[in-house]
């Protein structure tokens, strides 16, 4: 059998300095530093550029039919 004892303590009340915005700056710097990270790595790994086309090929499309009417 388990005995349970509650005794609630004395009411604890914290004051937050809400005067204080420093969390903010820091947010932002960190923001930024991600933004410029993440655009130095796109402009040096992006996407590949693509092969330049040879002289003389040909691109074949096949377009479907046009269906009905148009002015």
């Amino acid at each position: 059998m388990a005995t349970i004892v509650n005794n609630p303590g004395p009411e604890r009340v914290v004051e937050v300095d809400k005067s204080d915005s420093s969390g903010w700056a820091v947010a932002i710097i960190i923001l930024i530093v991600v933004i410029v990270v993440g655009f130095i790595y796109f402009t040096r790994h992006g996407a590949p550029a693509p092969a330049p086309a040879q002289p003389g090929a040909n691109i074949n499309v096949t377009l479907p039919a046009p269906t009905g009417t148009s002015t």
